[in-house]
């Protein structure tokens, strides 16, 4: 937001929140003091019903909105009174034809009448300042807009009800009761008293230390939930990874040709598989190249593999020896730091198979599935297999860190709480000690709003769509 006055909060708003374009109907929402006076100003009911701002609250009216005596459509009018509303404020919500000719018309009007146009996220912010919800909840409003998994979409939800939101808060307030014991010291300083028992105070910070370092561990799930999984598809050139990525997808998504080196830069595509949201990334192939163009697409393969939580390597079953897959295999944990990536080996072609191979039952030891991406044999498996290698039943019934800011203040609270056990561990003085405690309750404070500043509400409310 340009600006974040109190006056500016005050003023009465106005933004089409049903998608831009034409549909059968399209929602204009008002929220604002002048939400009812300027409505009733342009809104004919259709039968002699009371006033818009006589009506009770949460209810619907059918009439016809008029500039003087021209009628530019029929609506229906939401009507919810604050504070019982969304932003808290009374709001308005006309619902009318999609026609992008009434769309404009309508909000003309409105802007004729002394409304303002919102800004991108104005309306979850005022929701934010009028209490109805903390920062961390109006985040995940934007969040459960962007789902397109149901994984992601019920991250969302529980962090927009508050599950994250308790736990911080629960955080923050052991640390609050913590603070007030250290801060009473400093008040009889000259008396050299202890209010604050060290041993339970310690045993205090190893508790948040623990819980703090699990919600920075679930950032990981939490990330990739919102995002999608990275799976990254790797192998030889001409091996079929191609050919595979399409029939993952369902549909011809990357070129396929029996020319060595034919992907040259780095495809990706997204599938849903139970409710869980999969990024697909099909590399160049690995091989030595003088092919300066190839050269730059296997350098970022090796990018993604580093990226990615899965790592799919296709060979060809017939032509591939043992020695060369176990030689990928070695290369593969030498570039790759992160001991929870998984690696499952896809032997492809078993169309083209005459016999099983002699290294079939080496194969069978490692995590392999065999397929014919050509013909779409056995793909299926693949997809199962990607379901279990994510395992979520740990986070099931914990909150989960899923926003880089909040990773970052949590980060920062943890770094502040360890210098505060660290003061205690060297027997600093306790105003010393106080400062660090200070510290991790802001950042704490951060995550839900409970400090905040123009500057950061800015950032998060404008990367809102308008009329949210």
């Amino acid at each position: 937001m340009e600006n974040l006055t109190p006056q500016y909060r005050d003023d009465t708003i106005c933004a089409l929140s049903t998608a831009p374009g034409a549909g059968a109907i399209a929602v204009i929402r008002l929220s604002g003091p002048e939400s009812f006076a300027v409505t009733e100003s342009i809104f004919k009911p259709a039968k002699k019903n009371p006033k818009l701002s006589e009506a009770a609250s949460h209810t619907i009216h059918y009439g016809t909105i008029n500039n003087e005596e021209e009628m530019i459509d029929e609506v229906v009018a939401s009507i919810f009174k604050g504070p019982h509303s969304y932003t808290g404020e009374d709001v308005i919500e006309i619902s009318c034809h999609g026609s992008i000719y009434i769309q404009q018309k309508l909000i003309e009007l409105l802007l004729k009448k002394g409304l303002r146009l919102a800004q991108p996220g104005e309306f979850t912010m005022r929701a934010f300042m009028n209490g109805k919800f903390d920062l961390s909840q109006a985040e995940a409003v934007a969040d459960l807009i962007a789902a397109d998994s149901k994984k992601a979409h019920d991250l969302a939800l529980d962090q927009m009800r508050g599950g994250f939101s308790s736990k911080i808060k629960e955080l923050r307030q052991q640390l609050v009761d913590f603070a007030s014991l250290i801060e009473l010291e400093l008040d009889f300083s000259e008396e050299d008293v202890e209010f604050a028992n060290r041993d339970e105070l310690i045993k205090l910070l190893e508790s948040l230390k623990t819980e703090i370092t699990q919600l920075l561990n679930s950032f990981s799930v939490g990330n990739v939930l919102k995002k999608g999984i990275p799976v990254a598809i790797i192998g030889k050139t001409n091996v079929g990874k191609s050919t595979l990525l399409n029939a993952i997808l369902n549909e011809e998504k990357a070129i396929v040709s029996e020319i060595p080196g034919t992907t040259r830069d780095v495809i990706e595509d997204t599938i849903i598989i139970e409710g869980t949201s999969f990024r697909f990334i099909d590399t160049a192939g690995l091989r030595h190249s003088e092919d300066k163009v190839e050269s730059i697409g296997i350098e970022r393969t090796y990018e993604k593999i580093r990226q990615a939580m899965i790592v799919l390597y296709v060979f060809d079953i017939v032509e591939t020896p043992m020695e060369e897959i176990e030689e990928m295999i070695k290369e593969f944990k030498e570039h790759v730091d992160d001991q929870n990536t998984r690696l499952i080996l896809i032997g492809n072609k078993t169309d083209q198979l005459v016999e099983s191979p002699k290294t079939f039952r080496n194969l069978v030891e490692l995590e392999t599935i065999f397929v014919s991406a050509k013909r779409k044999e056995n793909v299926n498996l693949i997809l199962d297999s990607l379901v279990n290698a994510v395992n979520l039943e740990q986070y099931t019934d914990n909150a989960i860190v899923s926003n880089a800011r909040h990773y970052e203040a949590l980060s920062k609270a943890l770094e502040a709480i360890n210098n505060v056990e660290e003061g205690f561990n060297n027997n600093i003085p306790s105003d010393l000690i106080a400062i660090d405690i200070r510290q991790a309750l802001h950042h704490l404070g951060e995550i839900t709003g409970e400090i905040s500043t123009d500057e950061l509400l800015g950032n998060i409310f404008r990367n809102f769509c308008i009329g949210k």
